[in-house]
């Protein structure tokens, strides 16, 4: 399987980009993983211009940045593993830049093509506070974004009370692990 991880932190080094490296050194034993720091590119926001929904098998937005080169590499992806600190109870701004440009994978005027339909898709927020209080309207926002683009939620993951990377310790481990199982039971119920 082939897995591409997003991280939409702006610290490479911090609690989401810790938790993620754990779930990535595991998965790679068993998969093919690729990771985008979001921070490496440049990814505007959507214009709202609606010229995307003219092109039906491509993404067609008119901004030639970064965006229409991640966009290929999810296509050639079987999971995508979204990751983000939880900013303001949501993601982080380059992440909800990226989310707001996947609006052009989706083809409105073509009954709703969507050009990622059957490809599964993961969550992975750390917070500072606690999950109940933080990660509660991240999750749910996900899920939606997720069924309007006709992927499939294979996990919605949250590593809660942690500022720094050191204070992750076992809870963070627990969570990779239990992300690495979610990835083989997608595997799985990917097979005829």
């Amino acid at each position: 399987m082939k897995i591409l991880t997003i991280l939409g932190s702006p610290r490479r080094r911090g609690n989401t980009a810790a938790v993620l490296g754990m779930f990535e050194q595991q998965a790679s034993a068993r998969h093919q993983v690729e990771r985008i720091n979001l921070t490496d590119y440049t990814v505007n926001g959507c214009l709202g211009c609606d010229a995307c929904q003219r092109k039906l098998d491509e993404p067609g937005c008119r901004q030639h940045d970064d965006a229409l080169t991640i966009f290929e590499r999810m296509k050639a992806a079987d999971l995508i593993v979204y990751a983000s600190p939880v900013y303001a109870w949501s993601i982080s701004a380059q992440l909800k830049a990226l989310f707001d440009r996947h609006y052009c994978l989706v083809k409105w005027n073509a009954g709703e093509k969507a050009l990622l339909a059957g490809r599964r898709a993961m969550l992975l927020v750390t917070c500072g506070g606690s999950a109940n209080e933080n990660a509660d309207l991240v999750q749910p926002m996900f899920a939606r974004q997720m069924a309007c683009m006709k992927m499939e939620v294979a996990g919605l993951f949250a590593v809660d009370n942690c500022t720094t990377p050191d204070e992750l310790g076992e809870r963070a481990a627990a969570t990779a692990a239990e992300m690495a199982r979610a990835t083989d039971a997608a595997v799985r119920w990917a097979k005829p």
